[in-house]
């Protein structure tokens, strides 16, 4: 049988990355410095009930001012351009929130969800740095390897069910969402075909129950003589894993013709049929589950929209717009929503002025992640940004207090500390989650 592929793959660019950080680990003192203003985060808060995670990744950096934190229009074709939003905004279900008029269907829910509008960091050159902070909390430092909220979550809660990975992912797996030093038994199962699933988990057809199980008794010999705490001891943990979960029973959750054609219609395209098997995965009991969003051929760029990848964003925005919204109601209909956290994430955002190209550059200072779902106290948006969109007015929200606050939901103390080693590392960068959603 095909070993499967779990956990993480550290390629040769991941290792010229980390190796690159090293010369770079002297920033991370100021990455989480926050703007002087009043906040209503506080270290007194309450732990949440949810009990699964979708993580929906948008690689390239999303324009919150095109999307979740609209401002008056600008124009890109005029001589100098006029720096503003690309599109008109239209109101929402919660009074006095707009949102581009391209998420007309997840504005008619706003009420299920927060768009966190001052989230904001110092990384802003670089894709791959900037993935690495949202998904770990931390900057690239020396020869530590930090786990991803993903691994975190695995680590602390583990499934919801046993019979299902804790942690999946939907996308092309790197080390920015692998377990880093909590190790191989914290990463993750990965798949870029929904309509296969994850490679490797399917038996051939000559190898049923009696052959697969005289197969393992021939490993147990080998297995046994590894030493405990060890990394074969941890290979072996994630080997045991694959040979459990191979077979019809855990590749079913990944058949989406066991759902309705009216409900596969209603989600859209690729990225809305791996928001349903994300939905499927929350109902087998998977605890996290993050969904790539890099269809970069709808308009050339992806979120990346720089020059040309402008003039088609919309065609991406509605793409989200589709997949979010069906999500978010298919989940209420199946009274799963207030046990799953939604979480839209992006790299950094993008500035209210065009480039010459009449793209848009990247901007850290501020930008909107989405949190929806989740039993969370939503209120359709926190923060305020200023008339560019540019820096936060009030409310802002770090990297560190964004994890803590998806933590908490979770029921995970952001205070928490894990060891790598012998060294204790707090689960969070005194990251403080965002006491009002928790009212």
């Amino acid at each position: 049988m095909k070993q499967p592929t779990i956990t993480t793959q550290l390629h040769r660019r991941d290792c010229l990355k980390l190796a690159a950080g090293s010369v770079t680990a002297s920033l991370a003192s100021t990455v989480f410095a926050k703007p002087a203003l009043t906040s209503e985060k506080t270290s007194a808060f309450k732990m949440g009930k949810a009990e699964h995670c979708i993580f929906l990744w948008l690689g390239g950096g999303m324009a919150q001012i095109d999307t979740f934190d609209p401002k008056p229009l600008g124009d890109a074709k005029t001589k100098p351009s006029r720096p503003g939003s690309y599109y008109a905004s239209i109101d929402t279900a919660v009074n006095g929130v707009q949102v581009t008029e391209h998420l007309s269907q997840t504005a008619r829910l706003m009420d299920r969800l927060t768009v966190l509008r001052t989230v904001n960091h110092r990384v802003v050159d670089e894709h791959a740095f900037a993935t690495n902070l949202v998904h770990t909390g931390r900057m690239i430092s020396g020869s530590t390897v930090y786990p991803s909220i993903g691994s975190i979550v695995a680590h602390e809660k583990g499934a919801v069910d046993p019979s299902v990975p804790a942690y999946m992912l939907i996308g092309i797996p790197n080390v920015s969402r692998g377990p880093g030093f909590l190790g191989a038994k914290s990463g993750f199962i990965y798949l870029t075909d929904t309509a296969t699933g994850p490679a490797g988990f399917t038996r051939p057809a000559d190898v049923d129950e009696t052959r697969a199980a005289a197969r393992k008794s021939l490993l147990e010999p080998l297995q046994s003589r590894v030493p405990s705490e060890s990394t074969l001891a941890d290979y072996r943990a994630v080997q045991e894993e694959a040979l459990r979960l191979a077979g019809p029973d855990f590749m079913k959750n990944f058949d989406l013709q066991r759902e309705s054609s009216s409900l596969r219609q209603r989600y859209g395209g690729e990225f809305g049929q791996r928001c349903l098997l994300a939905r499927r995965l929350v109902e087998a009991g998977v605890r996290f589950i993050e969904v790539s969003h890099n269809l970069g051929f709808v308009n050339g760029t992806g979120w990346d929209t720089h020059n040309d990848g402008q003039l088609n964003q919309h065609l991406l925005i509605q793409e989200l717009d589709t997949a979010l919204a069906a999500l978010i109601a298919d989940l209420e209909q199946r009274k799963l929503l207030d046990k799953t956290l939604i979480v839209v994430a992006t790299e950094f955002g993008r500035p209210a002025a065009f480039d010459s190209g009449g793209g848009r550059g990247h901007q850290g200072t501020a930008f909107s992640m989405v949190l929806a779902g989740g039993g969370l106290n939503h209120c359709g948006a926190y923060g305020t940004t200023d008339d560019d969109s540019k820096l936060p007015v009030d409310h802002p929200v770090s990297i560190p207090d964004f994890h803590a606050t998806i933590h908490a939901s979770l029921g995970i103390d952001p205070r928490r500390e894990l060891l790598d080693g012998s060294r204790p590392v707090p689960i969070t960068d005194d990251g403080v989650p965002i006491a009002k959603l928790f009212g």
